[in-house]
């Protein structure tokens, strides 16, 4: 609490209080957080890291070869994709759920829109919104497109046997889970030091 105090020396007694209290809180979220994940006593986390980033990186590459075989970017791709499984979708929501921004994900439906493998449609609940829907030359397009990557994808994870992959997903689920709570503690941390400003 002292590192409050000082921080804060010319700001009223209520506002060191709630600064003090929230510092406890996220220190209380943070005990609660790592509570819930062992801590490992192997492999340090910095090489875990490296060896996560250069994994994701060599598979990365064998699926733009894969996805690139069909005359498509990995944007590109993820749209159709999404299109397929989930069917038409607004376009910020396809946007969302291929991790691009409002800017990317309107600039890969602008391509897909005049290669004709995508139509926008008006949005009958939200006249603002357009929906995004694969044409049927688009649909053949990403059906193909999709299998020959399932396949690839298949190759490149070939050396794992099913009980790996099911155990690879669940850990990659519990960092991933972990490391997006540190970032929305942070956030949080951030918007209450604003707020006391």
């Amino acid at each position: 609490m002292s590192s409050c105090v000082s921080d804060s020396q010319y700001n009223s007694t209520s506002s060191i209080i709630k600064e003090a209290s929230a510092a406890r809180v996220r220190d209380c979220r943070r005990v609660l957080l790592a509570a819930r994940i062992s801590k490992p006593g192997g492999e340090a986390a910095t090489r875990v890291w490296i060896v996560l980033w250069k994994a994701a990186h060599a598979i990365e590459q064998n699926a733009i070869r894969s996805v690139s075989a069909s005359g498509l970017g990995l944007s590109e791709f993820a749209v159709l994709e999404a299109l397929l499984h989930k069917g038409p979708q607004p376009v910020n929501v396809i946007g969302k759920k291929v991790l691009l921004s409002s800017g990317s994900i309107t600039a890969a439906v602008d391509r897909l829109e005049s290669r004709k493998l995508v139509r926008r449609t008006a949005h009958t609940g939200d006249l603002r919104a357009r929906i995004v829907q694969l044409t049927d030359r688009g649909r053949r397009l990403i059906q193909r497109a999709f299998q020959r990557h399932a396949n690839d994808m298949e190759e490149t994870m070939v050396v794992l046997r099913s009980v790996e992959r099911t155990e690879l997903v669940r850990l990659l689920k519990k960092v991933g889970m972990w490391a997006a709570a540190r970032l929305e503690d942070d956030s949080d941390t951030g918007k209450m030091a604003d707020s006391s400003s």
